[in-house]
């Protein structure tokens, strides 16, 4: 997938998300991330793509960033883009970042395999990543791939859903060891806003009987570093405005990390 499908793919999901079902997943969501952020200490943190979503609302650092490939805010974005750039190459500094947070944004990058590399890199030794994603295997992965036999399509059709296991192999990977997952979202692949609350139940069965089939989901990471053994917070002072900035180029990095 190049540069301009994901371009594409991203505008799609926008236009999506302000569709009933995706208000339904948003407000999941932002539940979620407020849960798992509200605990996660230190001094930088980055929200890369949905601007949609105020995936660090919940959060107390002193620095939080949304980023994303556009800077100019749209209609049902939660707050203004403050970085730009793309995702195969972050603009910030290697171990710079304590917290990235990953809505929608491996499933429709041209690379996702490289956004995973370069989040690894600016996140400090014991950083966490949160990455939320559709869920293939549930009720509305079902209907996404019925959808492309039939012509009726329900959930945006470019970009690749992929699996939370899936997710997990490529973080053990990269040292990257995962602490929580949670799935959400259990209503079948209903487009209207009367018939999800019909279905608003599902939601609380299917956290207790098929809590692995929700439509979307929310994996939390943890970057580890062998042989490191941390005492006391992993985070200084000195690295508090020290994220973003730096141009994403090999050039200027080199000089920056050598």
């Amino acid at each position: 997938m190049d540069s301009a499908t994901s371009e594409k793919s991203i505008i799609a999901l926008d236009s999506w998300l302000q569709t009933p079902a995706g208000a339904y997943a948003r407000a999941w969501e932002q539940a979620t991330l407020d849960a798992l952020t509200a605990d996660i200490f230190g001094f930088n943190a980055v929200q890369i793509g949905t601007p949609q979503i105020d995936a660090l609302a919940a959060n107390r650092m002193p620095n939080k960033w949304l980023a994303d490939t556009r800077a100019r805010r749209q209609p049902g974005d939660a707050r203004q883009v403050a970085v730009t750039f793309d995702y195969a190459e972050l603009p910030f500094a290697s171990q710079s970042l304590d917290l990235v947070v990953l809505p929608h944004v491996l499933e429709f990058a041209a690379e996702p395999h490289q956004v995973l590399r370069e989040v690894e890199r600016v996140l400090i030794p014991e950083g966490k990543l949160i990455i939320c994603g559709f869920n293939p295997a549930s009720l509305w992965g079902v209907r996404r791939v019925t959808g492309r036999i039939t012509g009726s399509h329900y959930l945006p059709q470019a970009g690749e859903f992929i699996s939370m296991p899936r997710i997990k192999d490529w973080l053990k990977l990269l040292n990257m060891e995962v602490s929580n997952g949670h799935f959400g979202c259990y209503a079948p692949a209903c487009r209207t806003e009367k018939w999800l609350k019909r279905y608003a139940f599902m939601d609380h069965a299917g956290a207790r009987w098929w809590p692995y089939l929700g439509a979307v989901y929310a994996v939390q990471a943890i970057k580890r570093v062998k042989g490191m053994r941390l005492i006391g917070p992993a985070w200084s002072k000195n690295r508090a405005t020290a994220a973003v900035g730096v141009p994403a180029t090999n050039k200027h990095r080199e000089r920056q990390d050598g």
